[in-house]
């Protein structure tokens, strides 16, 4: 069994203002299924890159193991060649017989390696990207948010599989997929990282002992501090009247007195000048020891949301839907489709990859004045110029003049300052940076460029974007890819407190069931 040493790592990006890594160390072993977790921007993707020895860094980490990173940097000309081409363009060395033996693992047919890479569904590149890398012996793997993009059902494959094997270190934020796969747990916490063992539960179980424990430890030292302090203050004025007192006095007054008590009353200022600063050094002691509390609790304040509500019970309705796209107008994409959204309901769309889920957003959105920006090619909602869906039969019946605020999968759209998004999309740009830093964003990034942010960050000014405006309907499709598990926390509150017509496609049943949507299943 090896080991992974890394020893005193300090890590800043060329022109950022702080550390990323600061005075970091800890050793791990290289048989551990280790969970990585931590906010948006706190560096997760960042160690993983360290770790392959892409940046350079202070310090040292050492290990005689070579890693892998998943997902691969996959290049456009891949999409042409047959998937087996592809696994030999990324790892040469590779053993067929051996990713043969993976792919039965992980349920995935033989036959996928001899379709064009480009053909296969996200579930099915992610699937056989994963067995190529745990086919290859004495590898580390560094697997970085494999559930993105994945159906319910992908996941559960991909989870089974990973519950199975070790000598990883996997980056989720969800939660039921880290339960089940992992047995260390690596937190980057705001001021350091540490090594647990056990899953996400139980590091989540103590996180919230030693938080609790941490504050009523700050709440009774501060009132330690306070007591301390009018105890100096009464203490040091009481010294000073009697040191007053030391030279002259009146023998009518003080007829008990004479030269000789000179000295007694200058010893007894003197004592209660030594009480004043023993207490004022337990000041100290207790000061420094309040300061080493709550360095690394996480604040997740409250997000608020005005949604608007419709004066009808019911904004959405289909009846035995089936839609279609123009190039196949012969092949439904699912048929007999019926729901009902009411006001103040939030319904999670859920099925495999490619059943229709976002077909029946862009089937919505066709039929509201919102998608009138959409489809003059208006990127600020992030939908481009997507073709909506043909009906084909069964109806589909939405409501005139209600607003939607919607969110799409994409985030690649986003350019610029966060000033300009939040002009053009005609949102008050003081609340939408109060909502980005409830969600943890540093003030620094607001001076960046969009492009430089990391997925977790995008999709985290879309979201706060959406909860900006006041709606009718709330549209989110895939809203937690790259999300923290904090932030999906804090949202989970916001539904949950403010109630709002939503309509959701995520595939996080955690998120589902807490927030209490009901599913429709494709």
């Amino acid at each position: 069994m090896a080991q992974i040493s890394v020893n005193h790592v300090t890590f800043c990006y060329e022109g950022s203002y702080d550390n990323i890594f600061e005075d970091v160390s800890f050793q791990i072993d290289t048989d551990w299924r280790l969970g990585l977790i931590g906010r948006n921007g706190r560096g997760k993707t960042t160690f993983l890159r360290l770790l392959l020895a892409e940046l350079e860094y202070e310090g040292s980490i050492r290990t005689n193991i070579v890693f892998d990173y998943f997902p691969y940097r996959l290049r456009a000309e891949y999409d042409l060649q047959n998937a087996v081409d592809v696994l030999y363009e990324l790892s040469p060395e590779c053993e067929l017989w051996r990713v043969l033996c993976e792919l039965e693992q992980v349920k995935l047919d033989a036959e996928v390696l001899y379709r064009p890479f480009g053909q296969l569904s996200k579930g099915e590149q992610t699937k056989l990207m994963l067995a190529l890398l745990f086919s290859q012996e004495n590898h580390f793997l560094l697997i970085d948010e494999p559930t993105n993009h994945l159906d319910i059902q992908a996941r559960e494959v991909v989870r089974d599989y990973l519950s199975r094997k070790s000598g990883f270190i996997l980056v989720s934020h969800d939660r039921r997929f880290l339960d089940a796969c992992i047995d260390h747990v690596l937190v980057i916490n705001k001021n350091s990282m540490e090594v647990e063992r056990g899953n996400f539960s139980s590091w989540w179980e103590n996180k919230e002992k030693r938080d609790a424990f941490e504050l009523a430890e700050n709440e009774k030292l501060k009132k330690e501090i306070g007591r301390l302090q009018a105890a100096a203050r009464r203490t040091a004025l009481w010294a000073d009247k009697v040191e007053a007192t030391k030279i002259g006095f009146d023998p009518v007054k003080e007829p008990d007195r004479f030269k000789n008590t000179r000295s007694y009353i200058g010893m007894k200022s003197k004592r209660m000048q030594q009480r004043r600063k023993n207490l004022e050094r337990r000041q100290e002691n207790a000061i420094e020891e309040k300061s080493r509390l709550l360095k690394n609790i996480e604040t997740a304040e409250n997000l608020k949301l005005k949604p608007l509500h419709y004066h009808k019970s019911v904004l959405i309705e289909a009846r035995d839907l089936a839609l279609c796209y123009s190039a196949e107008p012969a092949k439904p994409l699912f048929e007999g489709v019926c729901f009902r959204l009411g006001d103040g309901q939030c319904l999670a769309i859920q099925g495999r990859n490619g059943a229709g889920k976002s077909s029946i957003i862009r089937a919505i959105l066709a039929q509201t004045a919102a998608d009138k920006e959409i489809e003059t090619g208006d990127t600020q909602c992030g939908t481009g110029t997507e073709e909506a869906p043909q009906i084909t039969s069964g109806e589909l019946r939405v409501p005139a003049g209600f607003i939607v605020s919607y969110v799409s999968q994409d985030t690649s759209f986003l350019r610029g300052s966060i000033r300009e998004y939040a002009e053009k999309r005609k949102i008050s740009e003081p609340l939408l940076f109060a909502l980005l830093r409830k969600l943890d964003f540093e003030r620094v990034q607001f001076e960046k460029p969009m492009e430089s942010y990391s997925e977790g960050q995008k999709k985290k000014v879309l979201l706060a974007g959406s909860l900006c405006e006041q709606a009718h309907l709330y549209i989110w499709d895939e809203p937690l890819n790259f999300i923290d598990v904090f932030s999906r926390m804090q949202l989970e509150a916001l539904i949950k407190t403010y109630r709002p017509t939503m309509l959701l496609i995520e595939h996080d049943e955690a998120f589902i069931q807490e927030i209490g949507a009901e599913v429709l299943r494709l």
